[in-house]
C-alpha cells in the first residue's frame, strides 16, 4: 500500500526562528485534530500547536507577526528560570508541592525526609553524584504515588489498576497508551498533590474514553469535580514548583 493511506499521528520537533535579531527555540506540536495554530509560552518555553498539513511558512508567519509578544514573554520566561544549581546543601527542592531543604547527613544510604528537609548521604558524595541520588529519589517517589493514585481512580471507574511508567517528556505531563499503559512525567511529583491528581484522573478517564469528547470531560469530573481549576492552576503557576 502507498504511504498516503498511513494513519497521520501527532508529532513534536524542536524548531527555531529569526525575530528581529533574536534568534528563538520553541517547540512545535503538529496535531491531524488540530485546526489552527496556537502559540503558547509556559514555564516549557515556547511552544507552538498546529494541524498536521499546516506549511511551516504559515507557522513562521504567525510568529514573526506576534514576534514583540513572543519575545515579550519569552523574555519573561527566562527571567523566571532557575540559576544553575550546585547541588550542595542548603540548596531546596521540591516534593508534592512542599519545599525541603538539602542536607548532607552521615550514615544515610538512601535519602529520607525529616520535616522540611531531605536527608543526603553520605558527605563524601559528589555534586554529580549528590544530583543522581536525589534525582533517583524523586523518580521512585513519583513512581510510587502515581501508581497508587492511579490505581484509586481506577477503582473509582471499576477498572483494573493500569500499568504505570514515568516520563521525561518536556511537552506533556501524561499519556494514556492504546494498551492502557499510562505514563506521567516524573517532574511532576515537585507539584502539589490536586495537580498530580488531575494529571492522574486525566489519564486514567483516557482507558473509559480515548479521546477529549464531552464524555471523556465527564469522566474526569466525576474522578475530580474542579478539575478546570486544577488544570489552570497547574497551567499557571508550575513555574513556582518545578525547579527540576
Amino acid at each position: 500500500m502507498g504511504t498516503s493511506n498511513r494513519k497521520k499521528v501527532t508529532t513534536v520537533a524542536e524548531v527555531s526562528i529569526e525575530l528581529g535579531d533574536r534568534h528563538v527555540h520553541y517547540t512545535l506540536r503538529r496535531s491531524p485534530r488540530r485546526r489552527a495554530i496556537a502559540l503558547l509560552i509556559d514555564e516549557r518555553g515556547l511552544r507552538v500547536a498546529a494541524p498536521f498539513a499546516a506549511p511551516q511558512q504559515k507557522i513562521d508567519d504567525l510568529l514573526r507577526e506576534h514576534a514583540a509578544w513572543v519575545l515579550r514573554k519569552v523574555g519573561d520566561w527566562q527571567q523566571k528560570q532557575q540559576p544553575p544549581r550546585q547541588w550542595i546543601a542548603g540548596e531546596s527542592i521540591m516534593h508534592v508541592g512542599k519545599a525541603l531543604t538539602l542536607v548532607v547527613e552521615s550514615g544515610i544510604e538512601t535519602p529520607q525526609i525529616a520535616e522540611d528537609r531531605l536527608l543526603v548521604g553520605p558527605p563524601s558524595l559528589t555534586p554529580k553524584a549528590f544530583e543522581a541520588r536525589v534525582r533517583s529519589w524523586l523518580r521512585r517517589q513519583a513512581l510510587a504515588l502515581y501508581t497508587r493514585r492511579c490505581a484509586a481512580f481506577s477503582a473509582q471507574l471499576g477498572l483494573a489498576a493500569p500499568v504505570v511508567r514515568l516520563s521525561n517528556a518536556r511537552t506533556r505531563w501524561g499519556s494514556c497508551h492504546a494498551s492502557g499503559r499510562i505514563s506521567m512525567n516524573w517532574r511532576l511529583i515537585q507539584a502539589p498533590l490536586t495537580w498530580i491528581d488531575y494529571v492522574a484522573a486525566h489519564e486514567v478517564a483516557h482507558l473509559r474514553q480515548m479521546n477529549h469528547s464531552r464524555a471523556f470531560w465527564l469522566t474526569v469530573g466525576a474522578l475530580v469535580p474542579d478539575y478546570a481549576e486544577r488544570r489552570a492552576a497547574l497551567r499557571r503557576d508550575t513555574q513556582r514548583y518545578l525547579l527540576l
